[in-house]
């Protein structure tokens, strides 16, 4: 994901579905790296609605997986339908303020939840195996002679969930006190090895794993288990940390209304919160939110104190405004 000026360019998934021989006209897109985590659950979740549709109605559908190569919004119809999931949770209101992109209106929630994400994941730490260091929580991290591997917050949507995680978890500690939780992240960020100036996560991930540097990688949950089972289970381990951040990524429905294609596409989102697909979720080592299925992971995703971003910092907009705008926090922590 990129930001250019400390200004977030949304960067979204469209999940095109498509009736009988419908075609949209498209921008040129990137299809995705085939290690892309989200890229690969999505497919098992096309497939997987695709072949419920077929059963309970007769008809085939097509789903799509598309994402702008830029990181700008695409604006695509196909029968009149999109299916969105964002980045960012705040990224949900920017419809309302981009006619010009998706002129369309905007459904901020599935029929059947009251979770605009139909599964989760957290910010752990990946280290390296026998965890050398002891790191188990947030203050191991900013200890003399510990070097920390992380996205840089000011370019990568990654890196500005590891910095709130920490923010919060300072936060938590201190009783709400911002003073010490400023000085916990300029602690943390002392510690960081940088492996690029405007290093994105794919950078900061090779970086510790490919090139061995740094102690400690911080990443998402579901990132860590691809990695430690890609890599090789004796290289490296997982540690998640007593309090970390709730990182979801919101879906929702952008429509012409009365469509058919509208009614495949709440379907395809109500079907998200479905066993089947809650399975799917947490076989690809995201957080389901159906609790019959986390029982049954319940080994793969250890019990943590998770907050959220509208908990500790008053929601995305709030948080872009004090951390990540030009001027803000961020800023100038890495000003010094």
């Amino acid at each position: 994901m990129t930001f250019i000026n400390s200004r977030l360019v949304v960067s979204l998934f469209i999940f095109l579905v498509s009736l009988g021989a419908a075609y949209a006209t498209l921008h040129p897109f990137s299809h995705g790296s085939a290690h892309d985590p989200a890229r690969r659950l999505h497919m098992d979740l096309n497939d997987a609605f695709a072949t419920h549709w077929k059963g309970r109605t007769g008809v085939n559908v097509s789903i799509r997986l598309a994402r702008n190569k830029s990181g700008e919004p695409v604006h695509a119809l196909v029968d009149g339908l999109n299916i969105i999931t964002l980045a960012l949770s705040y990224d949900k209101t920017t419809p309302d303020g981009k006619p010009g992109i998706i002129p369309l209106r905007w459904q901020p929630l599935p029929r059947n939840s009251s979770y605009a994400s139909p599964y989760t994941s957290t910010i752990v730490f990946l280290v390296r195996k026998g965890n050398p260091k002891g790191l188990s929580d947030w203050d191991d991290l900013v200890r003399s002679g510990t070097e920390v591997i992380t996205s840089n917050p000011k370019y990568s949507e990654n890196g500005r969930w590891s910095y709130l995680a920490a923010w919060g978890y300072a936060l938590k500690q201190s009783g709400g006190d911002e003073a010490a939780a400023l000085e916990f992240v300029k602690r943390l960020f002392a510690n960081i090895k940088p492996s690029d100036s405007k290093s994105g996560k794919r950078d900061a991930t090779a970086a510790f794993v490919e090139q061995g540097l740094g102690d400690v990688l911080l990443v998402w949950e579901n990132e860590a288990h691809l990695l430690t089972h890609e890599k090789g289970e004796e290289k490296f381990e997982i540690i998640v940390p007593p309090v970390s951040i709730v990182a979801e990524r919101p879906i929702s429905v952008i429509a012409n209304g009365g469509s058919s294609a509208s009614d495949v596409a709440v379907a395809y989102i109500d079907y998200l919160y479905t066993h089947p697909a809650q399975d799917i979720a947490a076989k690809h080592y995201y957080r389901p939110r159906d609790t019959a299925v986390s029982a049954t992971y319940a080994d793969r995703f250890p019990a943590t104190e998770l907050f959220t971003i509208d908990d500790v910092f008053g929601g995305w907009h709030n948080a872009e405004k004090v951390h990540f705008a030009r001027g803000g926090v961020l800023e100038q922590i890495q000003s010094n």
